[in-house]
């Protein structure tokens, strides 16, 4: 079942909205909203991210990390 969603926005966000949604072939203002909702699930928090930063600086402190002189050394 689907439910109706308003959004206000100021009218020169409202405008730079469809010209985006458009610019990026998207058939609806819904659809695209839908796409940007799908893309934030992806996002990594800033508390996540820094997290991440920490255990990797610990790692490298310990020892646990390897250098390489290009990306075909780790395949």
């Amino acid at each position: 079942m689907r439910q109706v969603l308003s959004l206000s926005f100021p009218e020169k966000t409202t405008k730079e909205v469809k010209i985006l949604a458009k610019k990026r072939g998207f058939a609806s203002l819904s659809s695209y909203i839908k796409y940007l909702v799908e893309l934030d699930k992806d996002l990594i928090s800033e508390t996540e991210l820094l997290k991440s930063i920490r255990e990797s600086r610990k790692e490298y402190r310990e020892g646990k990390s390897i250098k390489v002189e290009s990306i075909a050394e780790l395949i």
